[in-house]
């Protein structure tokens, strides 16, 4: 029994996290300040992080973890370059 809750809660937090990254390409793509672009893009990257550990739960396989992890470190020099890159107008000083 307790596999079948753990698939179900699987599946319902990969469909969850799908609607969330539709709702994050739309505020990257829509947004009307550069401000909103960058929260989207950020809201973006960790939502497919969260989608690849859940895929690495459901296929028990670590390579999903890896590729997590990655994204998120990727991730988190994107969003503090580009906030840099608004406040200053310069990445490297």
């Amino acid at each position: 029994m307790s596999v079948a809750i753990l698939t179900g809660a699987i599946t319902i937090a990969q469909v969850l996290l799908g609607l969330a990254m539709c709702c994050a390409t739309y505020r990257l793509i829509a947004g009307p300040r550069a401000q909103d672009r960058i929260l989207g893009l950020d809201t973006l990257y960790v939502n497919a992080m969260l989608m690849l550990i859940t895929f690495g739960i459901r296929t028990a396989s670590m390579i999903y973890f890896e590729a997590a992890l990655i994204i998120g470190l990727l991730g988190f020099v994107a969003t503090v370059a580009l906030a840099k890159f608004l406040m200053r107008g310069e990445v490297i000083e």
